[in-house]
């Protein structure tokens, strides 16, 4: 492709969910929704975690960061979607696009490697529980979140770098509702097979590692939880870690369904609507798993909502 027509890519179009005019109410409705849950569900984790001092743990230090991590993953595609649908257009300046495709992967690997530092910090303190805070210290723990940024910074970084060098075709209709990084690559002109290396082998690397990571750990966790007697000790156990396998579940599930699968043109629409599950309704359901399965967050979200009530009517009453 000549220079003049590389130069003239101004801007993707991106085709969302459904191309139905009546339909986009109710998208709109729907990832409205489940954005401000997103918002205040996280939100309501991290004031928890750092509010409570019964908190101050490595468990909900990287449970924080996930919450964090969460909000900024969702708020790097919905809010674009919410807009184009409000204003009845889907085009993306090509900068813009860069930029979410830059930052949503920054925010997703870092959501790989934190759920891997939980299934540790899991795994020291069911199965070496008495080295358990000589183990997990606050300096491994800041540690292992600063290599986890800079992996993640890295990795998106080159990877974008290497579909910038990519020309595109006059073709830029996208059909997802962000710029997700397998979608931009498949409407290149030129040759994409340096690309195409290069993300699959970072989805193994980065993703595979980090999964069987996590594999050891709950095979771990599972030979030490069989071996306790009491059925009490066994329960309370596994729930520590019921939360986070459903958790991994439904992210690894999704993401490795998406990014592994074919990529032909037909099965774009389904990867569409299965990515939904790992960038919003993942992000979503995380507070809730977390909550109500936990009674340290339920306890010091209790004290916080009971501590904004009295405020709030010590002020009406004044």
């Amino acid at each position: 492709m000549e220079l003049e027509n590389e130069t003239s890519v101004s801007k993707f179009t991106l085709l969302g969910l459904s191309e139905d005019t009546e339909v986009q109410p109710l998208l709109f409705a729907l990832f409205l929704t489940m954005y401000l849950v997103t918002l205040i569900g996280n939100l309501l984790i991290i004031l928890a975690t750092i509010s409570d001092a019964h908190l101050h743990t490595p468990m909900y230090f990287f449970l924080a960061n996930l919450s964090f991590t969460d909000i900024c993953l969702t708020s790097t595609t919905v809010p674009k979607m919410l807009v184009n649908i409000q204003r009845e257009t889907k085009t993306i300046s090509y900068g813009n696009c860069f930029t979410q495709m830059y930052f949503f992967m920054v925010f997703g690997g870092l959501d790989n490697f934190l759920l891997t530092m939980m299934a540790y910090d899991r795994y020291v303190a069911i199965c070496h529980p008495l080295h358990y805070m000589v183990i997990m210290n606050p300096s491994l723990c800041g540690l292992l979140l600063l290599a986890s940024w800079i992996l993640s910074v890295l990795d998106s970084l080159l990877q974008c770098l290497m579909v910038l060098r990519l020309t595109f075709c006059t073709e830029l209709d996208i059909p997802h509702f962000f710029c997700e990084f397998t979608q931009v690559i498949q409407l290149a002109c030129s040759d994409t097979f340096l690309s195409d290396l290069m993300m699959y082998f970072a989805t193994g690397i980065l993703g595979g590692i980090p999964l069987t990571g996590i594999l050891f750990s709950y095979t771990k966790i599972a030979c030490s939880i069989l071996r306790i007697s009491s059925h009490g000790g066994k329960y309370k156990a596994f729930s520590t870690c019921g939360s986070h396998l459903s958790v991994v579940s439904l992210f690894y599930g999704t993401a490795f369904g998406v990014y592994l699968s074919s990529t032909a043109t037909e099965s774009s629409r389904a990867s569409t609507i299965v990515s939904v599950m790992y960038t919003v309704v993942t992000p979503m359901l995380n507070p809730f798993i977390y909550s109500l399965r936990n009674k340290d967050i339920k306890n010091a979200l209790k004290r916080i909502l009971g501590l904004k009530f009295r405020n709030l009517l010590f002020i009406n009453r004044g």
